[in-house]
């Protein structure tokens, strides 16, 4: 089995690239569960699959000058629009996958830390449609 240290990861939010911002980047995805348990199952539950969901959640590095991270996710606040990961920053294939889709940016924490921390933002915002998984 291959194994992977992330090290060059692809970010992009609302066609801005914030690789040079995160840190940190997770995409989940889920389906609910749906319980069409009958008496024919004989005690055993049935279940099917219902709507899909999904959350992007990121940790960035916070920069509030001109042009930069806090700049560009400001404006988005309250919009949806589309994002872009990939586990390397080369481009899509078959050993480098990318995901996209669109999310609601419904958040955003320009001062978030300590004293002696250093500046940084969490966010996770929910998938708004389908995530599309691509190899090329």
């Amino acid at each position: 089995m291959a194994k992977m240290v992330l090290l060059a990861s692809f970010v992009s939010l609302g066609g801005n690239d914030l690789s040079d911002y995160a840190r940190k980047a997770e995409l989940s995805v889920e389906v609910e569960d749906k319980d069409v348990t009958t008496y024919t199952s004989l005690g055993w539950k049935v279940v099917l699959g219902g709507l899909k969901s999904g959350e992007l959640g990121l940790e960035f590095l916070q920069d509030v000058a001109a042009t930069k991270i806090d700049a560009i996710m400001w404006p988005l606040l309250g919009t949806v629009v589309p994002f872009v990961v990939r586990l390397d920053s080369a481009v899509a294939s078959a050993s480098n996958p990318q995901y996209s889709g669109s999310v609601l940016i419904n958040g955003w924490n320009p001062i978030e830390g300590s004293v002696g921390d250093e500046a940084s933002v969490s966010v996770g915002y929910p998938t708004s449609g389908a995530v599309v998984r691509a190899v090329a």
